[in-house]
């Protein structure tokens, strides 16, 4: 690619080689504690919960449950690494696909954490913090309606999955017997694809001169679009991730921030590859779509409110 192109980047291929290596090896480092958590968190929804404790407490109307689950993430705020062995959880524990979805898009977004982070970073300056808080619960529910009209809800799920579900209730054994043979199974559908993810991520950051995004950052759609792209490939915790936005709030549109805000949480490459455990290709590409267009929507209209 040096000889191809031997202006468009600074760095050597050797010196970039290693920065990918860092950066994906933070983004994997980064990412282990909140994995451990969403581990614990599903071995106790799997196991340790007795059935029936949490739907007892659900509305009986598909919409209703739908807008309970997508403000779980309030009690739970886990990150979206860990939300995925949780949300498996979830589907084991026989909730739906399309409710576990809109658990699942908006959690990242939807908690404490980054209400918190997002406001100490931006404040209520643009209306960025409230586009956030309100776009990503309505891109959550706005799936979960989709997908809730899908012929097959369970063709959503690849034929691992379900193979799994249905040896889980074939467990044997004490509580703790369970909860290990939860952990490993967990443990091994999780933990390779977070480390492809995450050497995806770095790799393509090396790859996408910043200089490139910067030059582009006042113009008011192709910001969005160069933000968009950056969410898709920069795997950072939703919890920080507001800090890194930060550092393009003098040179990018507010819409754009929060474009990547949006993005970036639910479906970067790292997040991708860890729904594949879980979700179809195709399925995986509808909701890609939906977030995408959902969050170009929204930005405009940001900007054209600032």
């Amino acid at each position: 690619m040096d000889a191809w192109a031997p202006g468009l980047f600074q760095a050597s291929l050797p010196t970039r080689a290693q920065d990918g290596f860092t950066l994906g090896l933070s983004v994997l480092i980064e990412s282990l504690p909140f994995i451990a958590l969403g581990l614990i968190l599903s071995i106790v929804v799997q196991v340790w919960v007795p059935a029936g404790l949490i739907e007892v407490w659900m509305p009986r109307r598909a919409w209703a449950r739908r807008a309970v689950l997508s403000l779980l993430g309030m009690f739970l705020p886990v990150c979206e690494c860990g939300n995925v062995p949780l949300a498996r959880g979830l589907l084991i524990r026989g909730f739906s696909v399309p409710e576990t979805l809109t658990f699942l898009v908006a959690a990242p977004i939807v908690n404490p954490i980054v209400i918190l982070t997002t406001h100490q970073a931006f404040g209520w300056d643009g209306g960025i913090l409230v586009a956030r808080l309100l776009g990503g619960y309505a891109i959550a529910n706005l799936i979960g309606w989709l997908y809730s009209r899908h012929p097959d809800p369970d063709g959503m799920l690849t034929d691992r999955f379900r193979a799994e579900c249905a040896h889980d209730h074939h467990l044997h054994g004490n509580r703790v017997q369970r909860s290990l043979e939860v952990f490993v199974r967990e443990l091994r559908a999780v933990m390779p694809a977070l480390v492809i993810g995450s050497a995806i991520a770095g790799a393509i950051q090396v790859l996408i001169p910043r200089d490139v995004l910067i030059a582009i950052g006042s113009n008011p759609v192709l910001s969005i679009v160069a933000m968009i792209l950056l969410g898709l490939t920069v795997a950072i915790c939703s919890n920080v991730d507001a800090f890194f936005a930060l550092s393009f709030a003098s040179t990018f549109t507010p819409g754009s921030i929060v474009a990547f805000l949006l993005v970036g949480p639910l479906v970067d490459v790292k997040m991708l590859a860890l729904l594949r455990t879980t979700f179809t290709t195709r399925t995986l590409a509808g909701i890609v779509a939906v977030v995408i267009a959902s969050a170009f929507a929204i930005a405009v209209g940001v900007n054209l409110l600032a």
